[in-house]
């Protein structure tokens, strides 16, 4: 499937990344030239260079990276001749059908071959896809694909209305996709080409209910057990590197130091205020009146200062000295010019540690990607476990007596 060399050669199919919603398939041929709006690339240029490269443009506008095409890839750059399955839905089928290597499954309704690639890889060499398409076109399309990725061993792609005229093979299947209008019209092939030797799945799409209901009439007729229905959406989250919370104790700390700060500026305001006062009165006492605010005063005239929100707390300021007094205390305190600087305190080690830490955060996307089919799954049980069941009822009735 595809290449598996480590260089990439003439004739390669390769995939051109440019961005996470930009991805342009491509086969390399020398001589022709790969435009797009990050540049123009030689198909030259690109022989020998091994793959996930990141090659420059030749005109300078930027750069792409030569990716080794995938199942995954493909899906999201195909070329789209009908609506495809994407990964979500893909990865619950594969599940759900137990599909794994050296699995025969039937596909009915290639399309565009998304499934069809997945699956391919899962089955490995060792397994088999039958798959089906009514549209001549698309099933000319789809072989040449097939082809060129080097599938036609595992692949076998037949033109045919399955609803009409059913499978090419009987009691082989492992496991049947229908992705078909109307599937409760293939229902009943599809029981015939499932294997009766062994437990065997079924998925059908749809994507709306109206099928879906009668889709699973159609199963319930048909035999099938453990009925059940899915829809598959996606919901993207964000995941990002950011730094760690610091502990509680980096962040009393902290706010600790900010509180003392902002004390320490206070006390300091309050000293120069206090500075500013004594000089003014000294200058009054001067003599000095070129400030212009009007006749001195008293020297011996007291101010008051509110540092409280009650009158009892209010402290008078002696004009003639620096001294400042309580108006309830007969001791006097000293005021100097600035508050003592505190010595700061050391930020403990842990907010060190914490500073180069990181953590993980996921972020939910709030919009959800929109609805694009319902899976209805069925299991269809062994020949000789419905024989054993359908004679144990049997016995059962005649063993009780009528009424």
């Amino acid at each position: 499937m595809w290449t598996t060399g480590r260089e990439i050669a003439a004739g390669d199919v390769a995939i051109a990344f440019m961005t996470r919603d930009l991805i342009q398939p491509f086969v390399v041929e020398p001589g022709k030239d790969l435009n797009n709006k990050f540049g123009y690339y030689r198909h030259s240029d690109l022989i020998g260079l091994p793959w996930g490269s990141k090659v420059g443009s030749r005109n300078g506008k930027g750069f792409i990276h030569i990716l080794r095409p995938t199942p995954e890839l493909w899906t999201l750059g195909l070329p789209h001749r009908t609506q495809i399955l994407y990964l979500a839905d893909i990865s619950l089928i594969v599940s759900w059908l137990n599909i794994r290597p050296g699995s025969t499954v039937i596909e009915a309704g290639t399309g565009s071959g998304s499934f069809t690639h997945s699956i391919a890889r899962t089955v490995g060499s060792s397994g088999k896809i039958y798959t089906y398409e009514f549209h001549e076109a698309r099933a000319t399309k789809a072989r040449e694909e097939f082809e060129r990725h080097g599938m036609s061993d595992a692949v076998t792609l037949t033109h045919r209305n399955v609803c009409k005229d059913g499978f090419t093979v009987e009691n082989v299947a492992d496991a049947v996709f229908l992705d078909l209008p109307a599937p409760w019209d293939a229902i009943e092939h599809a029981k015939k080409a499932l294997r009766d030797d062994r437990t065997t799945r079924i998925c059908c799409f749809s994507p709306c209910m109206e099928q879906v209901l009668r889709t699973v009439s159609s199963l319930n007729e048909a035999g099938f057990t453990d009925i059940t229905m899915y829809e598959t959406l996606l919901r993207p989250h964000e995941v990002n590197e950011v730094p760690a919370l610091p502990s509680i104790a980096t962040a009393t700390e902290k706010l600790k130091q900010h509180e003392r700060k902002r004390e320490d500026k206070r006390m300091r305001q309050i000293a120069a205020s206090q500075a500013k006062l004594v000089e003014k009165q000294q200058k009054r006492k001067r003599g000095d009146n070129d400030d212009g605010e009007g006749s001195v005063e008293d020297t011996n005239e007291s101010k008051r200062l509110k540092t409280g929100g009650d009158d009892e707390s209010e402290v008078a300021m002696v004009v003639e000295g620096v001294d400042v007094t309580s108006r309830h205390q007969e001791s006097s305190v000293q005021v100097q010019e600035k508050a003592p600087a505190k010595p700061a305190v050391s930020v403990e080690t842990d907010s060190i540690e914490d500073a180069g830490q990181q953590q993980v955060v996921s972020r939910v996307v709030p919009e959800v990607r929109g609805h694009t089919s319902y899976l209805t799954f069925a299991i269809l049980l062994p020949r000789v476990v419905t024989a054993s069941y359908a004679s144990a009822n049997e016995a059962s009735k005649e063993a009780t007596p009528d009424s």
